[in-house]
């Protein structure tokens, strides 16, 4: 009797080990799919490179790379911009955080960018095409500018785009460094800065000519 007791309470503390160890388990698989599943934000990413050293050809194979990585870090590119002369690449993605970003460009060619920045996405009106496309850049200041602010400023920009036959396309605003990027189709730069200047008195630090891949 007393070995038939000693034995079931072997057994107990076996069976409860083994389902303590599995629940953990359990817990720790569900962990990492809540982690997998985390919400996605939108990142530009910034390469400065140096002037006239980088083609759009070169950019686009980058991207090819970048594509065929990107499931590993549950990244998604969306499109990228080059100014040739400038030697500055911009890309588009969509990740959980922006080490992902990093990893992807790191496995895929090593071209690593020197800022990542987590924006807020306006609404993306269709591309005409048959005019230059430009990205201004405007440096508010960190945290002194809200994705609403931007949005009520775009709104005047869309008023008075026509005038100057201006497109803009979408803007991104990362509200913690206080950045806006300005996707546009124009005749040239002064167009836009001239539909800016109408519209709202908020001039860019600079507005770059840039390529558009996907």
């Amino acid at each position: 009797m007393k070995k038939l007791f000693l034995y079931s309470a072997i057994a107990g503390i076996v069976f409860t080990s083994c389902t303590n160890t599995s629940k953990k388990a359990e817990e720790n698989q569900s962990a990492a799919m809540t982690a997998d599943s985390g919400e996605h934000h939108y990142y530009i990413d910034v390469h400065n490179l140096e002037p006239g050293k980088v083609t759009f050809a070169d950019v686009a194979a980058a991207h090819q790379k970048d594509l065929a990585t990107e499931g590993k870090y549950n990244v998604s590119f969306k499109k990228f911009w080059v100014d040739e002369k400038a030697g500055k690449v911009y890309c588009l993605s969509e990740a959980t955080k922006p080490s992902d970003v990093e990893n992807t460009h790191r496995e895929a060619h090593g071209l690593m960018p020197a800022a990542v920045y987590e924006v807020k996405s306006g609404t993306e009106a269709a591309e005409v095409g048959g005019k230059p496309m430009f990205i201004d850049v405007h440096e508010m200041g960190a945290g002194k500018v809200t994705a609403a602010d931007v949005e009520g400023a775009h709104q005047k920009d869309l008023a008075k785009e026509g005038a100057h036959g201006v497109n803009f396309v979408n803007y991104y605003v990362d509200e913690k460094q206080g950045l806006i990027f300005c996707v546009s189709e124009a005749a040239d730069s002064n167009a836009v800065k001239a539909t800016h200047s109408e519209a709202h008195g908020l001039m860019p630090a600079y507005i770059l000519a840039v390529k558009e891949g996907k």
